[in-house]
């Protein structure tokens, strides 16, 4: 059987193979590993992203598509994640305003208090797990190159942390008050530069 392309010159080098098994291993390992070190705080890594997100919005809410793109996810992951956080009080969903087909997260008493007894379990694991061995300029480094990737596989924009590669003339949507305000600075550690 033939394929579509030539082997000899379409093959990934070792060198290659070794970067991006490295790289599966890492994003196999990594949400497990937290998810483990979260568990004291009743939480599971991506919870512990939502709310980081939702504590940091001016207003403690965000339209569940703008959480979505903060938080890396799709927004019927997103939604899933949100409606067992609100059976534990941690959030609430509530319509946007100013976008009638659109719903707000809104962080609750009870999800600052989680987000408050998990802050230091999830600093010390990503600290123990990715950052200890690291120097600050590897951890620059190591950010420039997953912008560079991240690019790649959201050549759209469409999450937050990419959108500050994205053009500032296009437009972007409905806009609604829960919404965060878009970055002022360039991406950090850009890989232009």
């Amino acid at each position: 059987m033939t394929t579509a392309y030539d082997t000899s010159t379409e093959a990934l080098t070792y060198q290659q193979r070794v970067a991006v098994s490295r790289l599966h291993a890492l994003l196999e390992l990594l949400p497990s590993a937290l998810d483990k070190h979260l568990h004291e705080a009743g939480l599971t890594a991506f919870e512990f992203t939502l709310l980081e997100a939702l504590a940091e919005a001016p207003s403690r809410k965000m339209r569940l598509s703008a959480l979505a793109s903060k938080t890396n996810a799709t927004l019927p992951r997103l939604s899933r994640v949100v409606t067992g956080m609100e059976r534990k009080g941690l959030v609430e969903r509530t319509p946007c305003p100013e976008d009638g087909r659109a719903f707000n997260a809104q962080l609750t008493g009870a999800g600052e208090r989680s987000l408050e007894d998990a802050l230091p379990l999830h600093a010390h694991a990503v600290r123990e797990m990715v950052l200890d061995d690291l120097s600050p300029e590897e951890v620059d480094q190591f950010a420039g190159l997953v912008l560079k990737i991240l690019g790649r596989l959201d050549p759209d924009r469409k999450l937050d942390v990419t959108a500050c590669l994205a053009d500032p003339a296009l437009p972007t949507g409905v806009a609604c008050a829960a919404d965060p305000a878009p970055p002022q600075d360039a991406c950090p550690a850009d890989p232009a530069e």
